[in-house]
């Protein structure tokens, strides 16, 4: 995916950001990066194997959070009850 794209994915984060954190996920081996030697300049991101199994986890936590919410609201009620 180029940068423009995820940056339009992801929504809600400065072009600084993104670039520093897609080079912090490439030195940690979760992201490949690829550029192209055009002009102007075409560079594309892709995870990695390590990239895909990770994303595989983060997905199945943020889908368990999901479906988890009104436990967790609940908690969170009787926990301020509770004072």
């Amino acid at each position: 995916m180029r940068f423009g794209a995820l940056r339009r994915k992801v929504g809600g984060i400065s072009e600084r950001m993104l670039a520093q954190t897609l080079n912090d996920l490439e030195g940690d081996g979760l992201v490949n990066r690829f550029a192209h030697e055009v002009v102007p300049p075409h560079v594309e991101y892709s995870l990695t194997p390590l990239g895909v199994a990770a994303a595989s986890k983060v997905r199945d936590l943020a889908e368990w959070i999901e479906t988890s919410l009104p436990e967790i609201g609940k908690a969170w009620d009787e926990r301020g009850k509770r004072g």
